[in-house]
């Protein structure tokens, strides 16, 4: 069996199906994917390989390629652009179908007159929702929700929260002029769905922000299942704020002494925490309804969770995460809290985030940010620094701990080899059942006799220190 590296026929290209043949009766099998590929970043569709990678080949590789290509045009809407070729591999043929990223999204399957826009969830293509599908026809009309006209009017909102922001990080006065130019309004003046996010009051009522600091590692119910719980409306600065205000009160700052100053020891790096933050209020999708973000605070870590997964339709934990490229789902609201100096433009927040654990003093790979996404959500996991370190410090006492009992456990027998275990227990001040389990972990130390009449030897060997 001849098996081939599907990089060395695609290259780079993260997103593949592959077909043993051409299915001519059955055109949906691979045009979905082929609508999948072209709504979202490409891909390729590889004809005559099997699910394990075998080469199988084609008997009449031009004759496929002709067909593909005339179903694509017949049953794709719009076309998306695409490109045939044929592989030679052991004397096998191959053909490859790339299809590039379309900018005229969506990209529809036609079964006689049936329209459906699929989409890629993990390796399969399936049918967009209908939250999806508003993106899409956005994404080709180059524009995107929060650019569009809200239902609300201008008039009757007051911006209060965002004038003083803005005051205080930059220095400057928001003037009226900045209303168009931040995005607020548009060149009508007629408010946005910006500039109905940020409102004092916003009028959108999912854009909401629920926090919990549950007592314990999990969810499950307790005596005390939640020790705090927060509704937060209002516009995305003032759940932005709050957010902050609730992970700072519900974390611990300890502090360590440098010389002749303190250095912070925080639960969560403070950075670390407003770009999650950030990220979730800015690139969400608003056009899902029912849902808002949240923020789960456990002993042991924080998460923060946005309806809506990345704008590529890939899933952040199939990518590195140092490269991912920067890409906004509402490039006003990003702009707008890049002006309020809450992001920067230049790059991803991934790496902001994997950069300030990776700078803190108590740092470990255990600590290391956790990214998850699928097609509906996005979640960022970020360890309690605190809680990681102090866990290793009680492990690294047990040990030292454990080893001075054997030490003196091995000191008593060498005097009083062959005591049982209620001797050795009073001598060193624990139970016997406890000095029984550690007289069974010491190497130097054999046993005779049954349970209640056993006895404990030492061994020539000493032990390890």
């Amino acid at each position: 069996m001849s098996v081939v590296d599907i990089k060395s026929i695609i290259g780079e290209t993260t997103e593949y199906d592959k077909k043993v043949a051409l299915e001519v009766k059955k055109p949906k099998s691979w045009c979905k994917s082929v609508s999948a590929f072209a709504n979202g970043i490409g891909g390729s569709l590889i004809f005559g390989i099997s699910n394990d990678g075998e080469v199988i080949g084609l008997k009449d590789a031009e004759h496929d390629a002709e067909i593909i290509s005339e179903q694509i045009k017949t049953r794709l809407n719009p076309i998306p652009n695409f490109n045939l070729r044929f592989h030679r591999e052991m004397d096998k043929t191959l053909v490859i179908l790339d299809v590039y990223a379309g900018e005229l999204t969506p990209y529809y399957y036609d079964a006689d007159g049936m329209l459906t826009a699929f989409h890629r969830v993990g390796n399969e293509s399936v049918p967009v929702t209908p939250a999806k599908l508003q993106e899409l026809v956005l994404k080709g009309s180059v524009s995107s929700y929060d650019c569009l006209k809200s239902k609300y009017d201008f008039e009757n909102m007051s911006f209060t929260k965002l004038k003083a922001t803005y005051k205080q990080r930059t220095g400057n006065k928001f003037e009226d002029s900045d209303f168009e130019s931040f995005g607020i309004t548009d060149e009508n003046g007629e408010l946005t769905n910006a500039g109905a996010l940020l409102a004092d009051e916003s009028p959108i009522h999912h854009s909401r922000l629920f926090c919990t600091r549950w007592n314990g590692l999990d969810k499950a119910p307790g005596a005390i299942d939640a020790i705090d719980d927060k509704e937060y409306t209002g516009g995305l600065v003032n759940l932005l704020q709050a957010g902050m205000e609730f992970v700072a009160n519900n974390s611990k700052k300890a502090w360590k002494k440098t010389g002749n100053s303190r250095k912070e020891m925080p639960d969560y790096p403070e950075r670390a925490v407003l770009e999650g933050i950030v990220n979730a209020l800015i690139h969400r999708n608003y056009l899902e309804l029912g849902s808002e973000v949240h923020i789960d605070m456990f002993d042991d870590r924080l998460e923060i969770y946005s309806p809506g997964g990345m704008c590529d339709g890939t899933r952040v934990q199939d990518r590195d995460l140092m490269r991912v490229p920067s890409r906004r789902r509402n490039p006003v609201i990003a702009d707008i809290f890049n002006r309020l100096k809450y992001m920067d433009r230049r790059g991803s927040g991934f790496k902001k985030i994997l950069s300030d654990y990776r700078s803190q003093e108590s740092y470990s790979p255990k600590l290391e940010p956790e990214f998850y996404s699928d097609n509906d959500s996005f979640m960022l996991v970020l360890k309690n620094i605190a809680y990681v370190a102090e866990e290793s410090l009680v492990r690294v006492t047990k040990r030292k701990k454990l080893h001075e009992h054997a030490k003196n456990i091995e000191e008593y027998l060498k005097s009083n080899n062959g005591a049982k275990s209620g001797d050795i227990a009073k001598f060193i001040g624990l139970s016997a059942d406890r000095t029984r389990v550690i007289l069974q972990k010491m190497d130097n130390v054999s046993a005779i006799g049954e349970y209640k009449d056993r006895r404990y030897w030492l061994k020539d060997q000493s032990l390890e220190k």
